[in-house]
């Protein structure tokens, strides 16, 4: 089990409701059914992951994000996960609003292109970063919108969005994201996590 998706189950009450969006092939939804809660839905754009999440005896609808969480009501779950996917999107204010509808909190997760590695790449080789949180090369990434933890944390801050929970990952090493290490912690993090409120 991947530690980002450890840190993402820590954070849930027991017996939630919860929506993971983007759920991919299921891993985490299987590990929040079988330690968390078993009230847990998927949406998953790729039939082959469906299909995937089916066998493993998951809930799962096909659909798009950006065009289906409208489906759903207000605040139909108390919590909305967002893995990796965010930057994905054609516009991910919109989808983060929707998660923000739809749960009553959100968590998100999203790779930080502000991380030393990355910077290094662009810097010395010239090229677009290839990581193990960035796997793609420039023309075959399905990331269309580059960010930073520090530009996440000056989104939300600007709308008023309430980061209740901002956590960094990096290897193995989990640490909180706050207001006086936030540079530092953009520059060491390869992944952020945080858990958002309206």
């Amino acid at each position: 089990m991947k530690q980002e998706f450890k840190i993402i189950s820590s954070l849930i009450n027991e017996n939630s409701k919860i929506l993971d969006v983007g759920c991919g092939n299921g891993e985490l939804m299987k590990y929040i059914l079988e330690n968390i809660s078993k009230n847990i839905r998927g949406l998953e754009i790729s039939k082959k992951n469906v299909q995937e999440c089916i066998e493993k005896g998951l809930t799962v609808i096909e659909g798009n994000a950006e065009l289906d969480l409208g489906q759903f009501p207000a605040e139909s779950f108390n919590y909305v996960i967002l893995s990796q996917t965010l930057q994905a999107f054609l516009n991910p204010e919109k989808v983060l609003y929707e998660l923000l509808r739809v749960g009553k909190k959100a968590i998100v997760t999203i790779p930080n292109f502000g991380h030393w590695k990355v910077r290094i790449d662009l810097l010395f080789k010239g090229t677009m970063p290839v990581t193990e949180n960035l796997p793609n090369e420039w023309y075959n990434t399905p990331n269309l919108h580059m960010c930073t933890i520090k530009d996440f944390v000056t989104f939300c801050n600007q709308r008023q969005l309430k980061l209740t929970k901002s956590i960094s990952l990096s290897g193995k090493k989990v640490s909180y994201i706050k207001k006086n290490n936030l540079n530092y912690k953009n520059l060491t993090s390869e992944l952020g996590i945080f858990e958002i409120e309206k």
